[in-house]
């Protein structure tokens, strides 16, 4: 994988040019919420193809307008499992590369003053019917909502878990490489840090990535 480097063991980050450069349109304030839920989908398609690197395919006899060959079918059932909202920004442009995949959203949020993730929703069966499941949110910050994910799926006996998101922190990479070193993580972007408790009236809130791209559910829906 040319294009993506494993900048720690489980850990890969796009080294793409065309990656790199929406990124810097998403990061940019001025960006349009419609222009950066469509950048967002096409580097969520980025996403999928590196992280299915390792995708189990099958045999198949196919006949092209010569000749038949053998070619092959995805032997993998994938099933894609956004953070709420935020994470459904990742969706259409995962499924525009696995169509077959299940959906199976995750609702999740962070409190702002402990920072601790709080389920909300979900409706996942006691046995997932997936092989491999993706979860996907494009902030990978302070790491509390992928493993708190992480942890229904595994508990729902899917033994392959992936996390995929467009920007992450080194705190919320440590954070769920440390619960779960199984599970691969795959960034458009690692960023510096994450922004410390506030110290006075007008500083950001805790636990925002820098430089980051703001919150990217209400840049996704133009709340």
């Amino acid at each position: 994988m040319e294009w993506v480097r494993e900048i720690q063991p489980g850990v890969f980050v796009s080294e793409h040019p065309l990656t790199k450069t929406k990124i810097t349109l998403m990061r940019d304030v001025n960006t349009h919420h419609r222009e950066f839920r469509n950048l967002a989908q096409e580097v969520a398609t980025w996403l999928a193809w590196a992280a299915l690197y390792d995708a189990r395919i099958k045999p198949r006899q196919v006949r092209t307008p010569l000749a038949e060959t053998t070619g092959y079918d995805l032997d993998e059932r994938v099933g894609l499992v956004p953070i709420l909202r935020a994470g459904l920004g990742l969706v259409e442009g995962v499924l525009s590369v696995v169509p077959n995949a299940t959906v199976w959203p995750v609702g999740i949020y962070r409190d702002e003053e402990t920072l601790q993730p709080i389920t909300y929703y979900e409706k996942l069966p006691p046995e997932m019917p997936i092989s491999l499941g993706l979860v996907l949110d494009p902030m990978l910050a302070t790491g509390g909502s992928a493993a708190a994910t992480i942890a229904l799926l595994k508990k729902r006996g899917v033994k392959r878990v992936k996390f995929l998101g467009l920007v992450g922190a080194p705190e919320g990479v440590e954070f769920v490489r440390s619960r779960f070193s199984d599970v691969e993580i795959f960034l458009a972007v690692l960023d510096d840090h994450l922004t410390p408790p506030p110290q006075k009236p007008g500083d950001p809130p805790a636990g925002y990535i820098v430089p980051g791209l703001g919150d990217a559910g209400d840049r996704l829906f133009g709340t």
